[in-house]
């Protein structure tokens, strides 16, 4: 008789201390109308985002996310001491640049990208990334950014 293979889903929290995330949680809530559930799923897809995006350097993927997920990326950014040492701790001690684009490009990047996360082993949030599937990101071609 076969057997389901348990699949163990990859958590977002487990590579941001909590206070961390908590501030991040409060300043998606004090800066966007979002309430706590909602910018708990962004900076949970942000971080499943980040950590792919680290753990794919080089592989030339121009992952990049939609504009609702870029949100909670961008907070994180902004808070830079603490996505700095958030770099520094998962990427061997260098920083994830980001470097953004100018114009959006539209070819299929984002739903790319959220397909890329799953395979990577985190629980994809669809509809955060379905809603931006026609608009993609900006990510800057050829670059090994995010």
């Amino acid at each position: 008789m076969a057997t389901a293979v348990e699949t163990k889903l990859r958590d977002p929290r487990d590579f941001v201390d909590p206070e961390v995330w908590d501030r991040e949680i409060q300043l998606l809530m004090r800066d966007y109308p979002f309430d706590e559930v909602m910018a708990t799923r962004l900076f949970g897809a942000a971080v499943s985002y980040l950590i792919t995006a680290i753990e794919k350097w080089g592989q030339a993927l121009e992952l990049c996310c939609g504009r609702t997920v870029d949100i909670a990326v961008h907070v994180f950014i902004l808070d830079t001491r603490n996505y700095r040492e958030f770099c520094h701790r998962h990427f061997d001690g260098r920083f994830l640049e980001h470097i953004p684009e100018i114009e959006f490009k539209y070819d299929g990047s984002v739903e790319r990208t959220a397909q890329v996360i799953a395979d990577n082993g985190f629980d994809v949030d669809w509809k955060l990334w379905e809603a931006d599937y026609a608009k993609c990101g900006p990510c800057r071609p050829g670059e090994n950014c995010h």
